[in-house]
């Protein structure tokens, strides 16, 4: 890279940092304490019950249950998470149409769009989060079912479940975020009729 384009390069990136600055100005951003108290109570507790009924049920319940709650878990997390990115990436303009047209669900997702960014947060950091945190507990548990009945090594019985549980957690997500962009809006509007049975606005 020659003077020239170096030249250039620090003018963009002063340009990029100045107009970053007026659209810092223009929204005001404020810290939302209330906001951020509320998932912090709402991801402790979730995480409390969910890990106890992790806990509690695959304790007492045999290996392919251990195994099947577990993966529940991962699930969930995927699902939430392909729920969190369709918030983001889909387009309010069409919910608004169809909620002109008062189509069923279309008001909650106008309002999930407005809110995307708490919508997302809550699905991909909170619910998503707390389902890898749980899954990644129940990972032990189903540790301790296998050497106990297959007698296999500790180290290697480890590596081998928390590996699993990784990629398919890791791997579901990837495809999902894939998917989620591609069906954002189907995703979004799918959601909110479910939700708009329990919440009418």
């Amino acid at each position: 890279m020659n003077r020239q384009e170096k030249s250039k390069t620090k003018k963009e990136l002063r340009n990029l940092e100045i107009q970053t600055r007026r659209q810092e100005k223009k929204k005001k951003n404020v810290v939302n304490w209330k906001w951020i108290i509320m998932i912090f109570g709402i991801a402790f507790c979730l995480s409390f019950v969910l890990s106890f009924f992790s806990e509690t049920t695959i304790k007492k319940a045999t290996l392919p249950i251990s195994i099947l709650i577990t993966f529940f878990f991962v699930f969930l997390g995927i699902l939430f998470d392909i729920i969190g990115v369709a918030v983001t990436a889909s387009d309010e303009k069409i919910f608004h149409s169809m909620s002109a047209r008062k189509v069923r669900g279309a008001k909650v997702a106008v309002l999930f769009k407005k809110n995307s960014e708490k919508v997302s947060s809550f699905c991909c950091d909170v619910i998503g989060d707390v389902c890898g945190i749980v899954s990644g507990a129940s990972g032990i548990t189903i540790t301790a079912l296998l050497i106990k009945s297959f007698h296999s090594d500790l180290l290697f019985t480890t590596l081998i479940v928390t590996g699993v549980i990784s990629a398919f957690t890791i791997g579901g997500k990837a495809l999902g975020k894939s998917f989620a962009i591609n069906k954002s809006n189907i995703i979004l509007y799918r959601f909110a009729k479910f939700i708009s049975i329990f919440y009418r606005i």
